[in-house]
């Protein structure tokens, strides 16, 4: 059941609703206050939409990578089990 939670992200007051429990969405607000945080003090402009898109951008591009490295796990696991496998029967 989805209940809602109150966050904040550059200053702004936002209600999600979500099945999560309080503590992983405050979990979720604060590494997106953090990447926004450490994005921002990198940049001399302090345009917020530009902070953001970095920030969607940066956290897409390690969401991507997470997922072929364990796309790549996922292979080697069914390619160690083949081998398993050989060798039971050999």
């Amino acid at each position: 059941m989805k209940k809602s939670h109150a966050v904040t992200v550059l200053g702004r007051e936002l209600s999600v609703k979500s099945s999560a429990p309080a503590e992983k969405v405050k979990a979720v607000e604060t590494f997106v206050n953090s990447r926004l945080q450490e994005i921002g003090s990198a940049l001399k402009s302090g345009d917020a939409q530009l902070v953001l898109i970095l920030a969607l951008l940066n956290t897409a591009e390690e969401l991507l990578e997470i997922r072929a490295a364990q796309e790549q796990d996922t292979s080697l696991d069914s390619r160690i089990k083949g081998f398993i496998s050989k060798l039971e029967t050999a």
